[in-house]
């Protein structure tokens, strides 16, 4: 645990490893419902307005939004977000019908979509990739900058995802990635 939070005290959050860095400019709104995993970074100006559970040696780049009301985020271990990228939980489906906003009193408010999202370990995210309610990034996803997951999408574990809307690129190779966490986590127990 490192440095002071100017939004809110670094002991409301849920949990907090050790070795992890929370920006002093991260927002986070709920950190009740927040959970940190040890040696992770949350980058300054990070925005967090639902409950999350952020996974070991994770890192979430400056400028990232995760937002989803009631919804939560669930980040595993080894995952990278690039700055920028948006985790959008909770939406609207823009049918009309109804208003559309945090400020709107529920009996006149449209029709919300919230659901989870749950990025398994070893996801990396590049800048601006965006994700919607719903979506489950299996293991080893990678997306390439600007990249759009939706909720209707069979993502496959250790394959590469580019576009709006994503489709596969190639797949990644996972053995050494897999051994080299073996070998960081090895490490860290036997220092313990």
């Amino acid at each position: 645990m490192t440095g002071n939070n100017i939004f809110f005290d670094l002991a409301e959050l849920k949990s907090l490893g050790h070795d992890s860095i929370v920006g002093r400019t991260v927002r986070i709104r709920k950190p009740k419902l927040c959970s940190v995993g040890h040696h992770t970074i949350l980058d300054d100006f990070t925005y967090v307005s639902c409950g999350i559970t952020v996974g070991d040696y994770t890192h979430i780049g400056a400028n990232g939004v995760l937002i989803g009301g009631e919804a939560h985020i669930t980040i595993g271990h080894f995952v990278n977000i690039a700055p920028g990228c948006r985790l959008i939980a909770a939406s609207n489906d823009f049918s009309g019908g109804g208003l559309v906003g945090p400020t709107i009193p529920p009996e006149f408010a449209a029709r919300s979509i919230i659901s989870k999202i749950t990025l398994e370990d070893h996801a990396l995210l590049g800048t601006n990739t965006v994700i919607l309610p719903g979506v489950h990034v299996p293991e080893g996803v990678s997306t390439g900058a600007m990249t759009l997951l939706t909720a209707d999408m069979k993502l496959e574990p250790w394959t590469l995802y580019v576009g709006s809307p994503a489709r596969p690129l190639r797949k990644r190779d996972s053995s050494q990635i897999l051994a080299t966490a073996a070998r960081l986590r090895a490490a860290e127990k036997s220092k313990g």
